[in-house]
């Protein structure tokens, strides 16, 4: 297997500024003298993603950046790609268009069978993260939670790699063997990833990593030329004197299936008993059928549905003990950010309870053996010990990160990161500092919002109201209105879409004033909201704790005119908490500007740049409306290009919008 020990090459227009040279400064330095665990603090807009960057090009190692959303990932594996163009950035998330898991409901006697839809092209770049921390040290990989479920061990993975030098003599039926046992399939109509046509002494395959296909031209017994080439046109792309051919899948099954398979029904047999011993006879009966049918069909197939709930004897591991995960397949030296860690966080941690929970009942009914439990995400201890040097990035860290980094909450926010592993970075390079923060009493609060947005939108910008519930969103919407204002709102139930479409009318101007519950405090880049209006702030909960009302406020952060606004009868301890915390980082960055003359200036961007701007399903929908019957093959072409392009650039949003489209059209004209 060829490796490749190519360094990090950081390519940017822009130089550290504000806090972010101490920051960078401080994280490599704590990196380099073995600490464990760091807090980058770092406010909405200050470049977090900058930092991150500057750290791993000062260190040179392998980094995962864990995000809490496909969304959010995708977003900073396009900034990582701009930084690092030369270097290996990889996206890896969960390939699943649509996921319904297996589970049965005691209750009501329903069993649901697993259904899911599998996005190529997600598949493929999983292969491309696993091949690149295999064969290069200048791998980045933005990965979702998906990280910490079964992928395989990477063991297994490496030494089903199939290397081949052009000049080398091999059996052209061995070769064929060996792609059979990495899970290739022969096709000689259909050639799409995963896949290999035989032509003579020609061999076509479609690797799973890749979206060029390789030729291997046999003369004899002797590997001629290797040839890579587009697999549409044929178009010959490149030569190589040798390459290594990864699996097709990252579950590499043992030669030594006879063994597996036995440990398979040995275990059948012992629950199969267990159950007649509890006089449980349906539960017996079931499991011996589906575990028999099972066997049958990886005998015959060498694979079976729901092969993974076997995956501990195919590995040949002993219970309890985890599968491989992608986390198994990076070198000792690693970092970790985990992005906005206050939600990350406390995802990973939920995943192991919530999977037991659904195989468990699986189990006691007769619907999976018992070691299909071993079939899961990681613990949340297990998810520690494979993780090296962890850099949290977050504005509001949770309770774990300031226990694991040494800092005391009950202390005031002036003093409580002094002598800890937390890193502020809370100066923002554009001299944007955070928002004003008003309270005011409920009483006539409705009439007080509604004057406010006007004042707003007469300087064209833009207001968000959070409230405690849809309902509430719902009705206030409706309320304004009725006042003639350009207002919408957003909630759970609204589609993704079209949520990204609500927020593109947000931006352009169509619509003035959004109101939501908690979907507004992480992640929108929304330069053009000037007002946060917080309504129920005395609320204590959750949607009205420090962190969420931090978050909340920070939305205002983009705007050089930016305020908040706090609708409340008393002051809670979390309003006390968010209005100290914010005002601190206020001064701080007051000071830096008036020190350094700097005149803020809001981050407004040349039109919208928003990933709903290539997502709008009413411009596809116009473009099918206005097509003629003669000329939509034309359009299909075209829709099928502008669908490659977005998966490319993983907006895969607007590539599922594009792929519904495109399968309508098919079945209206079949």
């Amino acid at each position: 297997m060829q490796f490749f020990d190519t360094k990090f090459e950081l390519v940017s227009d822009y130089t550290p500024s504000g806090d972010q040279p101490a920051a960078i400064s401080a994280l490599t330095a704590g990196v380099l003298a073995g600490q464990k665990d760091q807090i980058l603090l770092g406010v909405t807009g200050s470049g977090k993603t900058f930092t991150m960057a500057n750290v791993i090009a000062n260190l040179n190692r392998p980094a995962l950046v864990l995000a809490h959303n496909k969304t959010l990932a995708a977003q900073l594996c396009g900034e990582f790609r701009a930084f690092f163009p030369n270097n290996a950035v990889e996206y890896f998330i969960s390939y699943y268009d649509f996921y319904q898991p297996e589970a049965y409901i005691p209750g009501r006697d329903v069993y649901i069978e697993k259904e899911a839809q599998i996005n190529v092209e997600i598949e493929r770049l999983r292969h491309a993260a696993t091949r690149s921390l295999l064969t290069r040290r200048d791998v980045i990989i933005v990965a979702s939670v998906s990280c910490i479920y079964g992928l395989g061990i990477p063991e297994d993975y490496a030494r089903a790699i199939i290397s081949l030098k052009v000049g080398e003599v091999i059996s052209r039926r061995d070769f064929l063997l060996n792609l059979d046992k990495v899970q290739y399939q022969r096709n000689d109509v259909e050639f799409s990833p995963g896949r290999y046509r035989v032509k003579g002494d020609v061999i076509d395959l479609f690797p799973s990593w890749s979206e060029m296909a390789l030729r291997m031209e046999f003369f004899g017994d002797e590997l001629e030329r290797i040839l890579e080439f587009h697999p549409v046109s044929g178009t010959i792309l490149n030569t190589f004197p040798a390459i290594d051919i990864f699996p097709a899948t990252h579950y590499v099954l043992h030669d030594n299936m006879d063994r597996a398979m036995q440990a398979i029904k040995q275990e059948m047999d012992a629950s199969v008993a267990d159950f007649l011993a509890k006089d449980k006879v349906l539960e017996s009966q079931r499991l011996e059928q589906r575990t028999r049918y099972d066997l049958e069909m990886i005998a015959e197939m060498g694979y079976c549905k729901g092969i993974e709930n076997y995956s501990r004897h195919l590995s040949n591991r002993d219970p309890g003990e985890p599968s491989g995960v992608l986390l198994d397949f990076f070198p000792k030296d690693a970092i970790t950010f985990i992005d906005e860690s206050h939600a990350s966080l406390p995802q990973v941690r939920g995943m192991f309870a919530g999977d037991l929970s659904r195989k468990t009942v699986l189990v006691d009914h007769g619907f999976r053996l018992p070691s299909a439990v071993d079939n899961r995400p990681l613990r949340f201890e297990e998810f520690e010990e494979r993780l090296g040097a962890r850099i949290y990035v977050s504005a509001t860290p949770g309770p774990y990160e300031m226990t694991v980094c040494g800092v005391d909450m009950t202390k005031p926010s002036e003093s409580r990161w002094e002598g800890t592993g937390v890193i502020e970075q809370i100066i923002r390079p554009t001299g944007l500092v955070d928002p004003e923060i008003e309270v005011r009493e409920t009483l006539g609060q409705i009439d007080d919002v509604l004057n406010e947005i006007h004042r707003v939108r007469a300087k064209n910008e833009r207001t968000l109201v959070t409230t405690l519930t849809k309902q509430m969103s719902e009705e206030l919407s409706q309320f304004l209105d009725g006042k003639g204002v350009k207002v919408t709102y957003l909630h759970s139930e609204i589609h993704t879409l079209d949520r990204l479409d609500i927020l593109k009318q947000l931006r352009s101007g169509k619509i003035d004033v959004l109101v939501g519950v908690n979907l507004l405090r992480e992640g929108l880049d929304l330069p053009e909201v000037s007002l946060v209006i917080i309504l129920d702030a005395d609320k204590e909960g959750f949607l009205r704790n420090e962190r969420s009302l931090i978050q909340t406020i920070g939305r205002a952060a983009r705007n050089v005119n930016g305020k908040v606004i706090l609708y409340a009868d008393k002051m809670t301890p979390s309003m006390v908490a968010a209005i100290s915390e914010t005002n601190r980082r206020r001064i701080k960055q007051l000071a830096h500007n008036q020190t350094h003359g700097i005149v803020p200036k809001s981050t407004l961007r040349k039109g919208v740049e928003l990933r709903a701007e290539k997502t709008d399903t009413l411009d596809i929908e116009k473009r099918i409306s206005e097509a003629s019957p003669a000329s939509l093959p034309d359009l299909m072409r075209v829709l099928e290009k502008d669908m490659h392009a977005a998966a490319a650039a993983l907006d895969f949003e607007r590539a599922a919008v594009l792929r519904d489209q495109l399968q309508r059209l098919s079945e209206e004209r079949a």
